[in-house]
C-alpha cells in the first residue's frame, strides 16, 4: 500500500496528474475545434490554450515542473489564457470601447515574459538556484503578480458583463479563474515557505484536467453573442486592486532583498523597511488625495472621456429627487450636486435678491469662506446671462483674462485660495442662480469638458430651481386666493343679510304703525342678528366645503324656514310628500337651500312660482328646488356654473352654486342641476337619510381601520 510519507508517493502522484490533465486538455481541444464559434471570437485561443496546456503537462512528465520546455510551455499557456480573456472582452468588435483593459492585459504580458526570462537566467547562472536560489524569490514574486493581476481580468471580464451574457460567461470565467487561483496558492505557498511545496505541486495536472472539463461543459450549450459594458468604476477598483497587488509585492521583493544583501543588520533592515512602508500605505492610500490623483491620472490616459455621462446623470438626478424628512433643503441639495459631478469638496449657491444682486442662498460643506450680504453686483448678473460660461475662477488668480471676467468676478471669491469655478445657472437666457465651486482635493484645470457638462447641468438645475420656486409662488397665490374666497363667501352672505334688511326698511316706512309686522320684524332682526353671529362662527371654514357635526335634521323644518324667508318678496312653495330626516348640518342646510332657492327666485318672473319638493326613496333624500326662469345653457352648466367667482348675474358673486355643492360632498351627498334656456332649472340636493347615513359612516370607519391596519 502506499503511504503518504513515501517519497516516491508525490513524484508518482505528478506524473499521474501531468497525464491526466494532458489527456483532458487534447481530448477537449480536439473536441472543441468544430465548435470554436459558440465562444465567439475567443474560440481559437481558447483551443490554443487547451493545446499548449496539454504540451505544458507533456514536458512536466517528461523534465519535471520546472525543467526548461516545461517552464516554456508554461509561458506559453499564460500568453495563450491572457489572449483568450482579451478576446471575450473584445467579443463584440469595437475594441476601442475596452481601453480600460489593454493597460492591464499589456503589463500582465510583460510579466509573463519577465518570469519565462528569470527561469532562462536561474539555469544560466547556477542550476542549483531553480529551486530555493536567491533568484527563485523574484521569479517567484513575478508569478505571483501574474496570478493576480489575471484574476482581476477574469473578475472585469465577469462583472462588466449584460445579464445575459453572464450566462455565457459563468463556466470559461470560473475555469480561468481556477487554474489562476491554484497557480497564486502555489506560489505563495513556495515564497513563503522557501522552497518548491512538492505536494501542491503534484496537483498542478489535475487542475488542468478540471479546467478542460469545465470548459467542455461550457462549450456544450449555445450561447448568445457575448456582449460586455465595462464601466470606469470596475476600471478604477481593478487598477486599484493591481497597485495594491503591486504594492505588497514590492514590498515582499525589497524585504527579500534586504534580508540577502543587509548582513548582520538584515532583520533590522527588513523589519524597519515593512514597519515605514506600511505606515506609508496607511497614510497615503486611504486619502481623498490619492484617490483623487489615481482617478484623474486614470482618466486621463484610459478614457476618450473624463466623465462616464450616464454614470453622473443617474448620481446628478438622484441627488436633486432625494426627499424626506432627513434630507437637505433643495438649494443645498442644487450645490452638492454640481459639486459631486466636479470631484468639489464645497460650494455655494448665488441667487438674485430683491435688489437685483446675487445673494448668498446656500452653502454646501463651505463654513470657513466669508461671503458679503452682496455678493456679486448686477454687472456680472449681465455678464453671466450674456455669455453662459463657466468662470475658472483659479486661472483668474493666475491672471488669466477670460473674455472679461476678471473684471466682474468680485473679490472675495477671487481672493478665496479654495475657489474654483463660477457655474451660471441660466434658465431661458436669464440667471436664477451661479453656484460657486471648491477646488478639487488633487487640483487640476478646467478644460473644454469640464465647461461642457458644467453648463448643461446648470442649465438643467436652473429648470428645477425656477420650477420650485414658480411652486412657491403658486403656493402663496393660492393662499392669498383662499382668503379672498372665504371674504368673498363672507360678501355674499352679507348681501343677502343686506337685502332682507333693505325689505324690511322699506316696509317698515309703510307698515311701522301695525303691532303684527312689528312683531314680524322684531323675529326677523333677530333671525337676521343669530345669521350673522353665526357667519362669523363659521369663517375659519368658509371655501373649505367643511360642516360642524352631521346630525338628524328634518328637511321639511328646514325647507319652510327657507321658505318663510322669501314670503312677501316672491311666493316659494314647499311640497313635502313625506316626513324624513337626513344626515346633515342644520345651518348648512339652510345656507346651501337658500342660496339656491336665491338663485331661483333672482332667474324668474315677478309672478312665477320656485317650488321646494321634499321626497325620499329609503336610501337617500331627494330636494329639489325647481324654478321656470330663462335657464341655462348646456356650456354654461359644463363649464361655469360651479366655478367660483363666474356668474351671470350682473353684480353677482358666482359663490352660491359653488359653495351649495361643497357643502352637499361635506354631508356625504351631491348637488344635481338640469336646466334648459326659457323652460327653467331644477337642482336636486341628494342627501342620506339619517339611518343610512349611519350605517354609510359605521361603514367607511370599519373600511378607514382596516387599511391602518393593513398599512
Amino acid at each position: 500500500m502506499i503511504s503518504l510519507a513515501d517519497p516516491a508517493f508525490w513524484p508518482s502522484l505528478a506524473i499521474f496528474g501531468d497525464f491526466v490533465g494532458g489527456l483532458a486538455a487534447v481530448t477537449v481541444a480536439l473536441w472543441l475545434v468544430p465548435r470554436r464559434a459558440r465562444f465567439g471570437p475567443a474560440g481559437d485561443a481558447l483551443c490554443a490554450a487547451l493545446a499548449l496546456s496539454a504540451l505544458w503537462c507533456l514536458a512536466a512528465m517528461v523534465g519535471g515542473g520546472r525543467g526548461p520546455v516545461a517552464e516554456a510551455a508554461l509561458g506559453l499557456r499564460n500568453l495563450a489564457y491572457l489572449a483568450a480573456v482579451y478576446r471575450l472582452f473584445a467579443s463584440d468588435g469595437r475594441h476601442t470601447s475596452f481601453a480600460p483593459v489593454r493597460p492591464v492585459a499589456l503589463v500582465l504580458v510583460f510579466a509573463v515574459l519577465l518570469q519565462l526570462t528569470i527561469a532562462v537566467v536561474e539555469r544560466q547562472i547556477n542550476p542549483a538556484w531553480v529551486i530555493g536560489g536567491p533568484i527563485s524569490h523574484l521569479y517567484l514574486v513575478v508569478a505571483m503578480l501574474v496570478a493576480v493581476g489575471s484574476l482581476v481580468l477574469v473578475h472585469n471580464l465577469y462583472v462588466g458583463a449584460t445579464g445575459a451574457a453572464r450566462g455565457a460567461l459563468r463556466l470559461p470565467a470560473l475555469a480561468l479563474a481556477m487554474v489562476w487561483a491554484f497557480e497564486l496558492n502555489l506560489y505563495t505557498v513556495a515564497y513563503l515557505g522557501g522552497r518548491w511545496p512538492v505536494p501542491l505541486a503534484a496537483l498542478r495536472g489535475l487542475v488542468e484536467a478540471s479546467f478542460a472539463v469545465v470548459l467542455m461543459i461550457g462549450g456544450s450549450r449555445n450561447h448568445a453573442q457575448l456582449r460586455l459594458r465595462p464601466s470606469r468604476a470596475v476600471a478604477f477598483h481593478s487598477m486599484s486592486l493591481l497597485v495594491i497587488a503591486a504594492y505588497f509585492v514590492a514590498m515582499a521583493a525589497v524585504s527579500d532583498w534586504l534580508a540577502y544583501a543587509g548582513g548582520d543588520f538584515a532583520r533590522w533592515l527588513q523589519f524597519s523597511f515593512l514597519i515605514g512602508g506600511s505606515a506609508a500605505a496607511l497614510l497615503v492610500l486611504p486619502s481623498r488625495r490619492a484617490r483623487g490623483w489615481l482617478r484623474v491620472t486614470l482618466t486621463k490616459h484610459l478614457f476618450q472621456h473624463r466623465y462616464d455621462y450616464r454614470a453622473e446623470w443617474l448620481r446628478f438626478a438622484r441627488t436633486i429627487a432625494h426627499d424626506g424628512e432627513d434630507a437637505a433643503p433643495l438649494q443645498v441639495r442644487a450645490v452638492q450636486a454640481v459639486a459631486d459631478i466636479a470631484d468639489s469638496p464645497a460650494g455655494l449657491l448665488l441667487i438674485p435678491g430683491d435688489e437685483g444682486e446675487l445673494v448668498l442662498a446656500a452653502r454646501w460643506q463651505w463654513p470657513g469662506i466669508e461671503v458679503p450680504a452682496i455678493a456679486g453686483d448686477l454687472g456680472l448678473i449681465r455678464y453671466l446671462e450674456h455669455t453662459g460660461y463657466v468662470v475658472d475662477v483659479a486661472g483668474l488668480r493666475a491672471d488669466s483674462d477670460q473674455r472679461g471676467a476678471g473684471a466682474v468676478v468680485p473679490q472675495w471669491l477671487r481672493a478665496d485660495p479654495h475657489a474654483w469655478a463660477l457655474v451660471p445657472l441660466l434658465h431661458y437666457e436669464r440667471l436664477v442662480g451661479a453656484v460657486a465651486l471648491a477646488r478639487p482635493p488633487h487640483a487640476r484645470t478646467l478644460d473644454w469638458e469640464d465647461f461642457d457638462l458644467l453648463k448643461v447641468v446648470g442649465q438643467q438645475l436652473a429648470t428645477y430651481l425656477a420650477e420650485h420656486s414658480g411652486q412657491q409662488a403658486l403656493t402663496e397665490a393660492s393662499r392669498f386666493d383662499e382668503f379672498n374666497r372665504r371674504i368673498a363667501f363672507v360678501m355674499h352672505d352679507i348681501k343677502n343679510l343686506a337685502s332682507q334688511f333693505s325689505l324690511l326698511a322699506r316696509n317698515a316706512e309703510r307698515h311701522a304703525d301695525n303691532p303684527e309686522f312689528r312683531a314680524d320684524m322684531l323675529k326677523t332682526l333677530r333671525n337676521s342678528a343669530d345669521k350673522l353671529n353665526a357667519l362669523i362662527a363659521r369663517l375659519s371654514r368658509y371655501g373649505g366645503g367643511a360642516v360642524e357635526k352631521i346630525e338628524a335634521v328634518d328637511i321639511g323644518i328646514i325647507a319652510r324656514q327657507v321658505a318663510s324667508q322669501f314670503v312677501g318678496r316672491h311666493q316659494v312653495t314647499v311640497i313635502e310628500r313625506s316626513p324624513c330626516e337626513v344626515a346633515g348640518h342644520g345651518e348648512s342646510l339652510e345656507q346651501m337651500l337658500a342660496h339656491l332657492v336665491q338663485n331661483a327666485v333672482d332667474a324668474s318672473d315677478a309672478g312665477a312660482p320656485v317650488f321646494i319638493s321634499v321626497v325620499d326613496d329609503g336610501v337617500y333624500a331627494s330636494i329639489e328646488v325647481v324654478d321656470s326662469g330663462h335657464g341655462m345653457s348646456p356650456e354654461f352648466v359644463r363649464n361655469r356654473l360651479f366655478k367660483p367667482f363666474d356668474s351671470s348675474k350682473p353684480g353677482g358673486f358666482g359663490i352660491g352654486a359653488y359653495e351649495a355643492r361643497e357643502l352637499a360632498r361635506a354631508m356625504g351627498g351631491r348637488l344635481e342641476v338640469e336646466s334648459r334656456e326659457g323652460l327653467g332649472t331644477r337642482f336636486v340636493i341628494r342627501l342620506p337619510l339619517a339611518e343610512a347615513g349611519k350605517l354609510i359612516r359605521q361603514l367607511d370607519s370599519s373600511a378607514t381601520h382596516t387599511d391602518r391596519k393593513s398599512a
